[in-house]
């Protein structure tokens, strides 16, 4: 779902306080209270109070603010996730009354799940708040281990978070669905285990059980897209991740994802990406 490594920064108010938080192209947002309370303000929307415990996920990464009361002024003090310094420790006041962690996670294509949601996604939970308290813990008191386990325990927040919000409104169609659907997440877990597998639209079809025509219709309709069209999509997200975190040869990651032509591999992944395979990589290693 994302590329790269998600980015995180936990920082405590004072009172009175208000910040206000621009947009992330590329990149789906996220605000978690740690301690106190506080409100989400948004443009055109109705100020809303957050507890401790509480997740607002932003799948497009929507501009918003943060502030300790819904009266209190808001300063646009920049606050750019793709700083190398978004992370890095925040001073902290004497008296602080809330605790937040604000992050963002880098997409390249927005998945298809994400399609579903709201622009703004406000849940709260017992298995977010235990996740939550594992992320506090680790970003206050940082160990050794802490470098790989806080942006595994941000994946499992988002995966709480999703699966919280998909689970409290059964009414959701399209790609979450689609997961819902035993044929379509059947021919879905086949693909996701296996790209490199030379797959057809007949051969998901027999792996969920059904012949071709009704399945490819089947999938269409609650994926959105057919079913090699999905297939491609998968295989070059996945490119684009092992080109971002491994230091694979091209060819060996084009015949992780289905091409025995390294060339063939390298024209489809620049028309879904829109730059050369080496080229995204050295981009990805600046960042």
């Amino acid at each position: 779902m994302r590329t790269g490594r998600p980015v995180a920064a936990r920082v405590a108010w004072e009172e009175p306080w208000g910040q206000r938080f621009a947009p992330v192209p590329g990149a789906s947002g996220f605000q978690v209270v740690l301690e106190g309370t506080c409100w989400l303000l948004r443009d055109h929307a109705e100020p809303v109070e957050l507890r401790a415990g509480d997740v607002v996920f932003l799948p497009d990464g929507r501009g918003h603010a943060l502030a300790g009361s819904p009266t209190t002024p808001v300063t646009s003090v920049p606050c750019d996730p793709n700083d190398p310094d978004f992370a890095a420790d925040h001073p902290v006041p004497a008296n602080p009354t809330t605790v937040t962690l604000c992050g963002a996670y880098e997409l390249d294509h927005v998945h298809p799940l994400l399609r579903d949601l709201p622009d703004t996604v406000l849940v709260s939970g017992p298995e977010l708040h235990a996740a939550v308290t594992l992320l506090a813990g680790e970003l206050e008191r940082p160990r050794l281990g802490s470098d790989a386990l806080v942006p595994a325990l941000l994946d499992t927040l988002l995966l709480y978070l999703l699966r919280t919000w998909f689970a409290g409104n059964p009414e959701t169609t399209g790609w979450a669905a689609a997961l819902n659907d035993p044929v379509i997440a059947t021919a879905l877990h086949h693909v996701h285990r296996d790209p490199a597998h030379p797959w057809t639209v007949a051969g998901l079809a027999a792996t969920a059980g059904l012949s071709r025509a009704p399945f490819a219709k089947r999938f269409t309709a609650l994926v959105g897209q057919p079913p090699l069209t999905y297939l491609t999509w998968w295989r070059m997200t996945t490119a684009a991740r092992l080109l971002r975190d491994t230091d694979e040869p091209l060819a060996r990651i084009a015949g992780q994802v289905g091409y025995t032509s390294e060339f063939a591999f390298a024209a489809a992944f620049k028309r879904a990406h829109g730059t050369a395979p080496g080229r995204y990589r050295r981009l990805g290693s600046t960042l």
